[in-house]
């Protein structure tokens, strides 16, 4: 009898273990189905991150630049990068495209600064909601951004001021030097910062003087029009420096228009247009500063992807400039960085 009562006692035992193991057993199932949905959002499989790319000008040349840079990065991270901007310059749609780019709860945000306080209200909205966003060409200062990824104006403004001061010491002795000097945007901070950097390095010569500092708008026509102004009101001016991307042709245009100056003039221009280049060659323009857009589309994209590794970043993230003149190779055509 006591063996019959210890061999049931021996089945009970087993049956509450068996059925303690195949409850841990459907704990663990249940478990593992709870954790698949957060698994997939980090892995491989996962949906690829919205990144939206807000441009000055959609189909302008420098920015597509941007964009073809970006995407780059873009497909080697495996993000969704989306194009966007005005058809022409216009600051209240770069605003409004950003308001949607919030709502829509991008996963983070590339714009150019355009110095606004309603658009830092809606960087720092975008930051408080969980949204990054990167500055890139212009800096937005007093935002909440992330980085600023583009040239540093103000040593790119400093290196115009020193092609102005070999030229003139590569020409017979001159007392006196009048420039004039175009501006894409007074509003803009990376123009200022040129400016600042250009007057820098003027100001430390007794020779040089500034004639007078106008705004292009960055439009071609404009530019034109306001070289001509300079040259027509300062006939003293000898040499003409553009910090923006149509500063250089439309000088060029207002020079070639006041048959007084012909040839006199020395032009100095900003970014490596097709125009640009092809003065260079015929020796219109003496030499050209180059950005590299397409490396801040990608470094930009790239500094999203460190972020959402966990990674601090720099508050600025400057890209290199280059010098292109009659005595330089052409410069080499852009390509997606590895």
């Amino acid at each position: 009898m006591s063996n019959r009562k210890w061999n049931l006692s021996i089945v009970i035992l087993f049956v509450i273990f068996a059925c303690l193991m195949l409850s841990f057993l459907f704990s663990m199932l249940h478990i593992r189905e709870l954790i698949q949905p957060l698994k997939s959002t980090d892995g491989s499989d996962s949906i690829p991150r919205h990144v939206v790319l807000i441009s000055q000008e959609l189909d302008n040349p420098y920015w597509r630049s941007i964009e073809e840079g970006a995407r780059g990065a873009a497909q080697k991270y495996g993000m969704d990068l989306e194009y966007m901007g005005p058809f022409r310059i216009n600051p209240d749609e770069q605003i409004k495209r950003l308001e949607k780019a919030i709502a829509a709860k991008a996963d983070a945000v590339i714009i150019q600064g355009i110095n606004d306080p309603h658009y830092r209200t809606l960087i720092d909205k975008a930051t408080d909601q969980g949204i990054p966003v990167i500055t890139i060409d212009t800096d937005e200062p007093g935002s909440q951004r992330l980085s600023y990824v583009g040239t540093d104006n103000l040593d790119a403004g400093k290196r115009m001021g020193e092609l102005i001061v070999q030229s003139i010491h590569e020409q017979p002795l001159v007392e006196q030097v009048s420039i004039g000097v175009l501006i894409g945007n007074e509003s803009a901070d990376n123009q200022q910062l040129r400016l600042q950097g250009f007057r820098s390095v003027i100001s430390q010569y007794d020779n040089l003087s500034i004639a007078e500092v106008k705004s292009s708008n960055i439009s071609r026509l404009q530019a034109a029009e306001q070289a001509e102004y300079i040259l027509l009101h300062h006939p003293e001016v000898s040499y003409m420096v553009g910090l923006s991307s149509l500063d250089g042709i439309g000088i060029l245009e207002a020079v070639q228009r006041v048959p007084a100056h012909g040839k006199g003039i020395n032009i100095f221009a900003f970014d490596d247009l097709a125009e640009t280049k092809e003065a260079i060659t015929q020796c219109q323009i003496v030499s050209t500063i180059v950005q590299q857009p397409n490396r801040m589309g990608y470094d930009a994209i790239s500094l999203i992807h460190d972020f959402f590794q966990g990674k601090a970043l720099q508050q600025q993230h400057f890209t290199a400039i280059t010098v292109l003149d009659r005595r330089t190779s052409a410069v080499s055509e852009e390509v997606v960085y590895p």
